[in-house]
């Protein structure tokens, strides 16, 4: 009898879209497969963004134009997180500055606030989220209105954003320069909130989600902070390296290479021999040093690592990363292996 799939013990899916779908207009090799495949097993499907740029309907288009099922129903933003966190602190009619895109403006006059633009206009709070047009004077205007009083609400600190050239500044950078200019800081709506991991899985009337993203300080905190199942694949912002060094809070349950993934046996990792094996890798914390028999390409060695690793630093505060030898290698901690 084969070995179980990892999907197999979970009833919905819960994915990020930027680095784990798609990066910028192009999908990731491999990933519409793999999410159209949830279906034939019986898998709920959720998609949970903090890029506030676009409605759940652009973002459904956006992923059915690429292949992948959805529905605006499928997904949950940030934006919409930031409306209902604005809904629940301030009456309805509260003029909002909208330092964002017109996706989150609608959000915010869908709970009845009236969206504004000019911190001139009598504004009660300010909700910021990722928009790529945003220019000096918007962040101007927020600027102004926080420093004169008015309330502040992120969808997102999102420091960065995978796209089709690269890794560009995400939702973070701009908050950071409103915090720049006022002093303050806001409250979060998005991830690593709970809020947006609890909602997708109503929807789908999920018991057993699977939180799968390619951040550890947004996706894995955050399905971590909803107390679900996490999982990081390796198509975006975070790699083996920053996986192992990760602080307690952004540790996941599964790291895996690609979506794929989801439909293999996920290997077992055991204690054994002073360390942890998994697959045809062991890894041990010797002298403070990680030594892991195997290849710095195989992914059982950094899933060995990881469990030897964090087994040695269960409440790591901050990331930190260790010394690292694979046998057969001349270097440690070289800080290789993308």
């Amino acid at each position: 009898m084969s070995e179980p799939s990892l999907i197999s013990t979970f009833d919905a899916v819960l994915a990020d879209l930027d680095g784990v779908v798609y990066a910028g207009a192009d999908a990731i090799p491999g990933a519409v497969d793999a999410l159209k495949r949830l279906s034939t097993i019986d898998v709920g499907l959720g998609y949970v963004t903090n890029n506030a740029s676009r409605s759940p309907a652009q973002v459904a288009q956006h992923l059915r134009d690429l292949g992948a099922p959805a529905t605006p129903e499928q997904v949950v933003s940030s934006a919409q997180a930031g409306a209902q966190l604005l809904a629940q602190r301030f009456p309805a009619g509260s003029k909002v500055l909208i330092t964002g895109s017109p996706a989150l403006a609608e959000e915010v006059q869908l709970v009845g606030m009236v969206p504004v633009h000019s911190a001139e206009d009598g504004v009660a709070v300010v909700i910021q989220g990722f928009e790529p047009s945003l220019t000096w004077k918007d962040l101007a205007e927020a600027s102004y209105a926080v420093a004169a009083g008015a309330e502040w609400v992120a969808t997102n600190t999102d420091m960065t954003i995978p796209r089709e050239r690269g890794i560009a500044p995400g939702n973070g950078t701009f908050v950071a320069a409103v915090t720049a200019a006022t002093g303050k800081q806001p409250v979060v709506a998005g991830k690593p909130e709970a809020a947006l991991f609890k909602l997708a899985a109503e929807r789908l009337n999920s018991s057993r989600p699977l939180v799968v993203g390619d951040r550890l300080d947004t996706d894995i905190l955050g399905g971590n902070n909803a107390g679900m199942a996490t999982a990081v694949v390796l198509t975006g912002v975070d790699t083996r390296e920053s996986v192992l060094a990760a602080r307690a809070p952004e540790r996941p349950g599964y790291l895996l290479g690609t979506l794929a993934e989801l439909y293999e046996p996920y290997p077992e990792v055991t204690m054994r021999d002073g360390g942890f094996s998994c697959g045809g890798a062991h890894a041990a914390v010797m002298d403070n040093e990680l030594r892991v028999t195997g290849l710095r390409s195989d992914l059982n060695g950094w899933r060995a690592a990881c469990a030897a690793w964090w087994e040695a630093e269960p409440d790591a505060a901050e990331a930190a990363m260790p010394a690292i030898h694979f046998a057969g290698e001349s270097k440690a901690g070289d800080g290789t292996g993308n």
